[in-house]
């Protein structure tokens, strides 16, 4: 398990995909789907829904989103050079040098990078300023914009990290869209055991779109499947850094991670605080494994979760996840046995799903 999930993180985020601009890696998913004979379907925003039958309890929908955040041309000038927007919250500080791709449906990848004054010429009122996310410049080498748009690059064209996955020491994986192909990969492996199983939920599998956008991609899917249950699989972020000390207590390699609250706090006055019952199985199934367990609880962080539990009467819902750092960066960083024993969280959790589980709020 811990091989196929590593090579499926390792594979799927050499495959951009921002947000909007999911069809290289929605193929990529639903190709390693059904190598498994496993069945998928999208729907029209571009969600993959794969559904397992189940014969009994409260149905299931466990989801991550397989898009990623970066840029949208919105100018080209004259000399070639390519302005953007930023898509998602991309950190300006992470920026200036950084490889690129720009890329459209139907031509190859335009390798580029994002603009950064020679130092030689640098003022030194400029060596510690930081330009915002709409003053950057992409150069790709071509000279003008005719040269650009024959390469089949306009505006409203992606722009993506430069695809990179690292292997490091003690097990970490680095890579451009850890945030949230490490989910996806998750999710990938449950997908093969939940082929193999006998009897439990009905559970639906659900790579959604859009979440680096505006968090509402996954609400297609739930609109079709009608889950009593959420699971939403993300980053949490890791406090294991100097810097990050008094913001909780996740860390690297020391197991999955649960959250207790999340609330943006930030002009989206949103969050998950999880049901008390789903709080109650993963600790419960995480005892069963002998597996840590980690708590988080942030302000700052928002999942598309946060606009499922909505929904209808109400979905019971949590946050699950791995601990990552730099999160947003151009290489961020996850361990890979966080991830197989998510996984191993997640099979054990849903074996526990029965008609006697109980979701009323008394």
């Amino acid at each position: 398990m811990k091989a196929r999930i590593k090579s499926d993180l390792m594979e799927l985020m050499m495959v951009p995909g921002l947000s909007g601009h999911e069809d290289l890696i929605r193929a990529e998913i639903r190709k390693k789907l059904e190598a498994e004979d496993i069945q998928c379907a999208s729907d029209r925003l571009g969600n993959l829904i794969s559904t397992f039958k189940g014969d009994e309890g409260p149905s299931v929908m466990v989801f991550a989103h397989m898009d990623q955040l970066g840029f949208v041309v919105r100018k080209i000038n004259d000399d070639g050079i390519i302005k953007v927007v930023r898509m998602g919250g991309v950190p300006e500080r992470a920026l200036l040098s950084q490889s690129v791709i720009l890329y459209s449906k139907n031509k190859p990848y335009i390798d580029g990078i994002i603009y950064n004054k020679s130092h030689h010429i640098t003022e030194p009122s400029e060596k510690y300023f930081v330009p915002k996310a709409a003053e950057i410049s992409i150069d790709t080498g071509l000279r003008s914009k005719l040269e650009v748009e024959q390469h089949g690059i306009k505006i409203g064209s992606p722009v993506v990290y430069k695809p990179q996955s690292l292997e490091m020491k003690n097990d970490c994986i680095a890579g451009t869209s850890i945030d949230d192909r490490a989910g996806c990969a998750v999710l990938i492996e449950l997908a093969r055991h939940l082929k193999q199983r006998k009897n439990g939920p009905t559970v639906h599998i659900v790579f959604s779109v859009q979440e680096e956008f505006n968090l509402r991609g996954a609400m297609s899917a739930a609109h079709q499947v009608k889950p009593d249950i959420a699971i939403q699989i993300d980053l949490m972020l890791a406090t294991d850094t100097p810097e990050t000390h008094d913001y909780g207590e996740m860390e690297l390699g020391k197991g999955p991670g649960m959250s207790l609250l999340s609330f943006h706090g930030r002009g989206t006055l949103n969050g998950v605080i999880p049901h008390p019952s789903l709080v109650d199985l993963m600790e419960q199934s995480a005892d069963l494994k002998n597996i840590k367990l980690q708590r988080s609880a942030q302000v700052g962080v928002l999942t598309d979760l946060s606009y499922i539990q909505q929904l209808g009467n109400g979905v019971a819902s949590i946050d699950m996840g791995f601990p990552m750092r730099n999160s947003h960066s151009s290489l961020e960083i996850c361990n890979i046995n966080d991830l197989v024993s998510l996984e191993v969280l997640l099979e054990t959790a849903l074996s526990n799903i029965t008609s006697e589980f109980s979701l009323i709020r008394s």
